[in-house]
């Protein structure tokens, strides 16, 4: 999937033939939605070789979520590249949406306390030890040897969006320029298929995208801005450490 992927499972009792399944499962996932891959499906829609009827269930449930998060985010969340004949990119809501079939699968094995990681985008459950809570820190966009902030949490899903790794990849679709203001949105909440999007989303809004996070149902979030202020939304205080 272009990242690095870990899993951490506390839980003795599960099976450990359970990780093969959960790579596996990433592996089916890069073949469905990798668009370095000229024979992945998405790369076969965009060239017009199928269309979504024809694809998998899997494309036609990722399209609709896409379509979904377009929809909530005021169009600032959209998989269609704004170039010419560069088709859709769904990887903004992909790689959360396959962490958290990851965890399904995890759920499904009996397991309860657990950590799953792909390049940032994360789904913690229960506990990392007997009464303490999984720690995650933020990293700072501009110094990777720090963190901005560390958190502590059970249950939830964490993404993160933003410039500092893959360039200017995340554009406002209704300017076609990167955004300005922020240097990167983390977003925390119950889905982390919903968190990857939103905080796409946020990040292609530049600094108003932090309000809409707040306005979101079981979300939090914050920023870090261009002149290296953090800022949060009233319900993510509560999830920093210290």
């Amino acid at each position: 999937m272009g990242t690095a992927i870990s899993v951490d499972v506390r839980d003795a009792r599960v099976a450990a033939g359970v990780l093969d399944d959960v790579f596996e499962h990433f592996g089916r996932v890069d073949a469905w939605f990798s668009t370095f891959k000229p024979d992945s499906e998405v790369s076969r829609l965009n060239r017009d070789e199928i269309s979504e009827a024809e694809g998998s269930s899997e494309l036609r449930e990722v399209l609709m979520l896409c379509e979904a998060a377009r929809v909530a985010s005021g169009g600032y969340f959209d998989v269609r590249r704004h170039r010419a004949d560069a088709g859709l990119d769904p990887s903004g809501l992909v790689k959360g949406w396959a962490v958290e079939g990851a965890a399904a699968i995890l759920d499904a094995a009996g397991a309860r306390n657990y950590y799953l990681n792909a390049g940032g985008d994360i789904v913690a459950r229960g506990e990392g030890a007997p009464g303490h809570l999984w720690r995650v820190g933020i990293r700072h966009p501009r110094r990777p040897d720090r963190v901005a902030a560390v958190l502590a949490i059970r249950d939830r899903a964490v993404a993160t969006s933003g410039a500092y790794e893959r360039g200017d990849h995340v554009i406002d679709p209704h300017t076609g320029r990167p955004p300005s203001g922020v240097l990167s949105v983390t977003v925390v909440g119950p889905s982390l298929t919903n968190a990857d999007a939103y905080a796409t989303a946020a990040f292609a809004m530049g600094p108003e995208g932090l309000r809409w996070i707040a306005s979101l149902s079981g979300y939090a979030g914050c920023c870090i801005t261009s002149d290296n202020r953090i800022a949060w939304t009233e319900a993510f205080g509560p999830l920093i450490l210290g």
